[in-house]
């Protein structure tokens, strides 16, 4: 990871952490890889996804509580909203057309990386049936949802984490002691590791539960007093699973520990049943390799003012997106030692 840890520590951290989960999803999605900073294709992406975001928020248009606001003419004032909706329709479908075109034409030269839409362009039976625009537009729609699905909720739920070692720091010394007892000093973590680093395992239980990034529960509450198999609901009332006393004593605390007894359940960040996440493996792989990754190389730590006392970060929650991001906080991170620093700066940095 070649972040800084000068400047704003915040800043550089998300911005390095997001154009690594995005790097792995395109390699994925699309078998590209960016050549530097910024990256097109990359920042279409994002655009898109946070004006979804932000367009999913009931607030954002009117038009959103008052559906009949769609029938208004444009010409009459206050309907501005149509044009900016109109202009992220078409930035979407640039950002939706452009990586598939430049996987096309990789398959096409015969020079393509192994990737999920260019295995899906070459294999004729999975596609037969459809037309070649149909087929065309469901592999933008398929490239698109695995970055949409994959990216901004991991890198969320990584920083969630930073979040959570900067204000427990034994529970981060307890996680590196583990890797380091397990794996030795000056070694990356591999996916194959996982089974042998069970606190480790908790832990990134813990920040799911702890700071779930997409609630998408909350915009639906009781909005009147009711009974639900003997259960009184108060009207107003939103449920928060991962809040529940009964289930997980003292919510607020960040304690992987609590894992410990199986009867304690694991927060439903990727939904139950038939709807859910089908990217789900990926997901904690994903978590996983980076969190173990950064606890092997980096310790993350409050912020010393002048006068060498630490600053109490404050960790408040966006609120102009579905997804629950946070706002900038201070802290400190630097290598653990010299010789994860080179072990950071020999590692690949497309991983």
């Amino acid at each position: 990871m070649g972040v800084s840890t000068k400047g704003r520590p915040f800043d550089n951290l998300k911005d390095e952490v997001v154009f690594s989960m995005t790097s792995s999803i395109f390699q994925l999605a699309y078998g590209y890889t960016a050549k530097e900073k910024p990256d097109p294709y990359f920042d279409a992406a994002h655009e898109s996804d946070h004006n979804a975001a932000r367009a999913a928020m009931i607030t954002t248009f009117y038009v959103n509580i008052f559906p009949f606001l769609n029938y208004i003419p444009e010409w009459i004032p206050g309907t501005g909203w149509k044009r900016t909706i109109r202009a992220w329709r078409k930035q979407k479908d640039y950002a939706l057309d452009a990586p598939f075109r430049w996987t096309q034409d990789q398959v096409r030269q015969g020079t393509n990386a192994d990737s999920i839409i260019a295995d899906l362009l070459q294999d004729q039976g999975i596609t037969s049936g459809l037309s070649v625009e149909e087929r065309d537009n469901r592999l933008k729609e398929l490239g698109h949802v695995l970055f949409s699905g994959g990216t901004d909720t991991t890198a969320l739920l990584v920083l969630s984490f930073v979040a959570a070692m900067v204000l427990n720091p034994d529970v981060q010394a307890k996680a590196q002691q583990e890797i380091d007892l397990t794996l030795g000093s000056g070694i990356l973590p591999q996916i194959s590791d996982q089974e042998r680093l069970p606190y480790v395992n908790r832990l990134i239980l813990e920040v799911l539960r702890w700071r779930p990034v997409l609630p998408i529960a909350i915009p639906h509450r009781c909005f009147q007093d009711d009974v639900y198999r003997g259960y009184r609901i108060s009207k107003g009332t939103i449920v928060a699973i991962t809040r529940d006393e009964s289930v997980y004593f003292d919510p607020e605390k960040f304690n992987p520990d609590r894992f410990l007894d199986p009867h304690v359940p694991h927060a439903p960040v990727f939904g139950w049943g038939r709807r859910k996440c089908p990217g789900i493996h990926f997901g904690e792989a994903s978590l996983f390799i980076t969190i173990a990754s950064l606890l092997a190389t980096f310790t993350f730590s409050k912020k010393k003012d002048s006068s060498g006392h630490y600053i109490e970060p404050v960790i408040e929650n966006t609120s102009d997106s579905i997804l629950l991001g946070l706002k900038p906080f201070e802290l400190e991170f630097a290598p653990r030692s010299d010789v994860h620093r080179q072990l950071i700066s020999e590692s690949d940095p497309s991983h």
